[in-house]
């Protein structure tokens, strides 16, 4: 999985894009144990100024039923897709 998040892979049935509506914007999904408990990590991703790519795991979300967005996920999407997020480096 962390081959595929830091080449900028979309493999939809393990990691892609959350393109529920405009505001979701860069909002993605981990997708952990399909067709068994079916978790997630929702994701926001960015690119730095320095093309530095980040990922910031942002919320868990268990046994996911449908394939559909639920209204709950939707919630979820659009709430981490308006959270500000300040990306900290620490210098060794």
């Amino acid at each position: 999985m962390v081959g595929i998040i830091l080449n900028q892979l979309r493999v939809p049935d393990l990691y892609d894009k959350e393109n529920i509506n405009k505001k979701a914007k860069n909002v993605t999904a981990m997708k952990f144990f399909k067709g068994r408990s079916n978790d997630r990590i929702y994701c926001k991703e960015f690119t730095q100024d320095d093309k530095t790519f980040t990922v910031v795991a942002v919320e868990l979300f268990e046994k996911k039923k449908t394939q559909k967005n639920s209204p709950k996920i939707t919630h979820i999407i659009n709430k981490i897709s308006n959270y500000e997020y300040e990306i900290v480096e620490r210098n060794a």
